[in-house]
């Protein structure tokens, strides 16, 4: 009740009154008010008039169950969300829920992470109260050699979410980052757990940078946040809703092709390096090639100075720009 509540108080731009509440949620009054003082203590402004109802002031910047369950518009991505105020990573708390059953399309949100995890284990910076670090829980059936193309389908996803949300102009580093000025504002991490020939569930984890106005010195060169580009406070309810919806229509093209090629296009056309020279850094060896876009399975399409073409394959590859980091 708490969750439609607040959505109600959302979509109404006046006051609705406590009778309406409790004729449409068949509660009394007092159940009502409790609502409202639960919602007041989390701090949302709400003003009562007698005669006249609840009316909705101002939301703080949460990222509670009911504050993103209020803006989602979703057909089945966070219809269950698993809200943590501090734990150690959203990717193990999914993994946990997932073996235990719970349902494909379960949000893991935390506020803050004592053991973030980023590509090849290393560390995410996770500090409280100024980014997003959330898991999607999922249970597609496709093959296991499928499942890698969702880390593209959500990188897609949050560059289209952040362009949307925060009109900032978005760009993809293939295969999981997405970078704001040359700079990381996201990193993705996909983990999963397979038999020989299914799916048992896979877990998407999303850390985007928000709201934060400095980085340690080891990383400032590199990481950026939406707040250092633009000097404006984002709510980060507003940009997880937005991230699902997209992924949703994103995940479901997918489905529906086997592939990426019906994202693919979009894909190339927010993807950093496309058409530009970059160093492919391989174990042991790295050469320089000019990206060329995806495939529909997901490779990095490079053109080699003789001109020959060769796919790079994710995992333990990374690519650069010549000069840096994109």
């Amino acid at each position: 009740m708490k969750n439609e509540i607040l959505r109600l108080l959302k979509e109404r731009d006046t006051y609705i009154s406590g009778q309406q509440l409790c004729n449409y949620f068949k509660v009394s009054r007092t159940s009502v008010w409790k609502v409202m003082e639960q919602l007041k203590k989390e701090g949302y402004q709400i003003e009562a008039v007698r005669n006249r109802g609840y009316h909705l002031l101002s939301s703080p910047d949460v990222i509670s169950e009911a504050e993103i369950s209020s803006m989602l518009k979703t057909q089945w991505a966070g219809k269950r969300i698993v809200y943590f105020d501090e734990t150690d990573s959203t990717n193990n708390q999914a993994k946990v829920f997932g073996e235990k059953g719970d349902v494909h399309g379960t949000l893991f949100v935390a506020d803050k992470q004592t053991a973030g995890k980023g590509r090849r284990g290393r560390g995410w910076d996770s500090p409280p109260g100024e980014s997003i670090y959330m898991t999607l829980l999922l249970r597609p059936e496709i093959s296991p050699e499928r499942a890698p193309m969702l880390t593209l389908v959500m990188g897609l996803s949050v560059a289209e979410a952040i362009r949307e949300a925060a009109g900032i102009e978005t760009k993809i580093k293939w295969p999981n980052d997405i970078v704001v000025d040359k700079k990381k504002v996201c990193g993705i991490l996909t983990e999963m757990t397979t038999e020989m020939m299914y799916v048992n569930y896979v877990v998407i984890g999303v850390g985007i940078n928000v709201n934060q106005q400095g980085f340690p010195d080891e990383i400032a060169k590199m990481a950026t946040s939406l707040y250092k580009k633009t000097g404006k406070v984002y709510r980060r309810s507003e940009l997880i809703a937005a991230v699902l919806e997209r992924f949703e229509k994103n995940y479901d093209t997918f489905l529906r092709t086997g592939d990426l090629s019906g994202i693919q296009e979009a894909y190339d056309a927010a993807l950093v390096n496309c058409g530009q020279e970059v160093k492919v850094l391989e174990p042991g060896h790295e050469y320089e090639a000019v990206a060329e876009g995806i495939n529909e399975n997901g490779e990095l399409m490079v053109r080699l100075p003789d001109g020959r073409k060769k796919q790079v394959f994710a995992g333990e590859v990374s690519v650069r720009g010549i000069y840096g980091y994109v």
